[in-house]
């Protein structure tokens, strides 16, 4: 195994460095469009974790497939239930008639 190199370094900062950039200056508006891709992207990393963990090559393989199977499905998992709670936020409450209430529906005992 290989030292990480310089160049591998740089580009790992720079890429920490601008994805912290892009997230922190999306508009709230923006943020659940920006999920469902988040989630898109996410599967396609479970299915490249799924291949890897059953690639059977060698013990490291297997366990390094096994962390990125969970990860990967936790974060699906995640994004999902997130995007879901998100847009329940946009969901209009029922409008309630003049008189304030809701009238149940039925006969009652004292009519």
């Amino acid at each position: 195994m290989t030292p990480i190199g310089v160049v591998e370094l740089y580009v790992f900062v720079l890429a920490a460095f601008v994805g912290y950039q892009v997230i922190t200056r999306v508009p709230p508006l923006l943020h659940t469009p920006l999920m469902s891709a988040t989630n898109a992207i996410s599967g396609i990393s479970l299915v490249g974790s799924l291949v890897l963990a059953g690639a059977n090559r060698d013990s490291v393989s297997n366990w390094l497939g096994f962390i990125a199977v969970t990860a990967a499905t936790i974060n699906v998992v995640g994004g999902f239930l997130i995007t879901d709670r998100m847009l329940k936020m946009f969901r209009r409450q029922p409008k309630l008639p003049p008189g304030g209430e809701i009238e149940k529906k039925g006969g009652g005992a004292g009519r």
